[in-house]
């Protein structure tokens, strides 16, 4: 079946980035000039995804203004004669149908994921989460899409990470591998490196099937009260097979501030606008500090 709805949850607090996230989302902080979960977004888009649902939380109604049209902003810029400008926002706001559902309770990113249920229906879905930014020249989720439609299998996407790393993430279990696609035995949330079954980590993008719901819906909480996707994924690792793939790309975790800040230097250097004169300040201010 083909993937064509995407789930992209948007409720978490946001401390790690406090005070910036007292009063503005973390997904909306830029990088550069684009707020984070706009290149999420984009990501499904180039994807080939055609419906998109956001959970949210309360204080995150500026991620849906963002989103949506500005008649004023767009009669302004139009009138200033600023046509690359208001073709920018116009792009932003008509390039794909986005939902929203609230998460009424901090419960986790299963439950986050079971709010998206009435939305989702019976079809396959994508998650992306927003911690999680990749450059690469097919987007991630393309990628996985690929395999899933030749084999009708769940999957996770995963990279390799340090041992001394091991902790931070959710760790595959596995018993087979065929050209990059692991069969998953078991998921480890954050296990310690002696504990740790392999280094290859659950990275933020997964392809869902629509039965996780029933298990998400009997899924017991579990650290902090919280509904665990990856309790419900090893559930459903038990009725079905359930596989990870290794993608290709450059991975940004945004979620922390040294990754915020090492995606926000590459991606000015990246811009044609930018990288001659950021790259000059870089060298001077690097020459200054030896």
């Amino acid at each position: 079946m083909k993937l064509k709805k995407a789930v992209i949850p948007a409720a978490g607090l946001g401390t790690r980035f406090l005070p910036a996230t007292k009063a503005q989302p973390k997904e909306m902080l830029p990088i550069v000039d684009k707020p984070s979960i706009q290149y999420i977004v984009e990501e499904a888009v180039a994807a080939g995804i055609e419906d998109i649902i956001i959970i949210t939380g309360k204080h995150k109604k500026s991620i849906a203004d963002h989103f949506d049209r500005n008649i004023e902003l767009e009669m302004a810029l139009k009138e200033q004669g600023k046509e690359k400008l208001l073709k920018i926002i116009d792009d932003l706001s008509s390039m794909i149908d986005i939902h929203y559902v609230r998460q009424k309770k901090a419960k986790g990113l299963g439950h986050a994921i079971y709010c998206a249920r009435t939305f989702i229906g019976d079809d396959p879905f994508a998650v992306l989460l927003g911690d999680d930014i990749v450059v690469s020249k097919k987007p991630v989720i393309q990628q996985m899409a690929e395999i899933y439609e030749k084999e009708g299998k769940p999957l996770i996407g995963v990279k390799k990470v340090r041992e001394q790393e091991v902790s931070k993430y959710g760790i595959v279990k596995h018993s087979e591998i065929n050209n990059g696609v692991y069969k998953v035995d078991q998921l480890i949330e954050k296990p310690s490196i002696d504990k740790a079954p392999s280094n290859i980590a659950i990275m933020g993008r997964y392809i869902i099937t629509p039965d996780i719901f029933d298990i998400l819906k009997n899924t017991k909480p579990g650290i902090k009260g919280e509904i665990q996707l990856t309790d419900a994924l090893n559930e459903l690792a038990q009725h079905r097979t359930l596989q990870a793939y290794e993608f290709e790309g450059k991975r940004y975790d945004v979620g922390n501030k040294l990754g915020f800040l090492k995606a926000t230097v590459d991606f000015a250097l990246s811009r044609e606008d930018l990288a001659v004169e950021f790259k000059e300040y870089l060298y001077q201010l690097i020459k200054q500090k030896i």
